[in-house]
């Protein structure tokens, strides 16, 4: 099956830990509303908001200009489907070993995580050399650019006792809590540290607030309501003052 694209309305859980970005940000950011005629009437008709509700994910995050691009380019033709998985098994620092390709074998770091496209992207492994600013008189900049592999065949988390790739399955402990199991094995793969890391922070309890950092306790709190009034007429409301100007009559020829 040829894995171009994916028709989807939402970003994975896992896929935007890193960048720790609200999602309300990340909502506005993936919608495109736009102005559309009904189909078969003319262009002049009125129009329709349309909004967009399917995206095409790959290994651009949403909120990057590339991502907006590639929406814009692949027609619905070029996605294919893509199966969810229940309970996501790879997290940012897992040791995974490569089961296809020229890297077959070899063992890396799990660098970023593609959960709408069952991908992850290990660090140094199933690279692909791309030329970047090549001119007729710049031979250009040859890259090393790593490549998605699908979690579900491709890839295999290695076992900590004999650091062996070993298929998993989750588990319960005796205290309740959801563990992931080497079924070779029988031995706990704990969840890296890493996992939790973001862009701003290392771990959430080194963490140091700084001054524009919003407190947990106004994140709630409303700062600005929207009103259909211009900004003249806001600051004039606030300020008191009325209208008393009787405008010139103007005409449309």
């Amino acid at each position: 099956m040829r894995l171009t694209g994916t028709l989807l309305s939402k970003i994975g859980e896992w896929s935007k830990k890193y960048g720790n970005l609200p999602d309300r940000y990340i909502d506005r950011v993936m919608e495109k509303v736009y102005w559309k005629s009904p189909p078969g009437k003319p262009q002049y008709l009125r129009r329709k908001i349309v909004a967009t509700k399917k995206f095409y994910f790959s290994i651009h995050r949403p909120w990057t200009t590339t991502f907006q691009v590639e929406n814009f380019k692949h027609k619905r033709r070029d996605f294919v489907p893509v199966e969810p998985i229940k309970d996501w098994s790879f997290f940012r620092g897992d040791r995974v070993e490569v089961l296809v390709g020229k890297d077959r074998g070899k063992q890396g770091i799990v660098r970023d995580i593609i959960q709408e496209r069952n991908w992850i992207i290990v660090q140094g492994l199933n690279t692909k050399l791309i030329i970047q600013g090549k001119t007729k008189d710049f031979p250009g900049i040859c890259m090393l650019i790593e490549q998605p592999l699908l979690v579900t065949t491709q890839v295999q988390l290695v076992d900590p006792y004999d650091l062996k790739g070993a298929p998993i399955e989750w588990r319960y402990t005796e205290e309740g809590e959801k563990v992931r199991i080497s079924t070779r094995s029988n031995r706990i793969i704990p969840i890296p540290v890493s996992s939790k890391e973001t862009i701003d922070y290392k771990s959430p309890e080194l963490y140091m607030e700084r001054p524009k950092d919003t407190v947990a306790d106004h994140v709630k709190e409303v700062t600005f309501e929207a009103h259909l009034k211009t900004f003249e007429m806001d600051i004039m409301d606030k300020m008191g003052i009325k209208e008393d100007r009787v405008p010139k009559k103007y005409f449309w020829y």
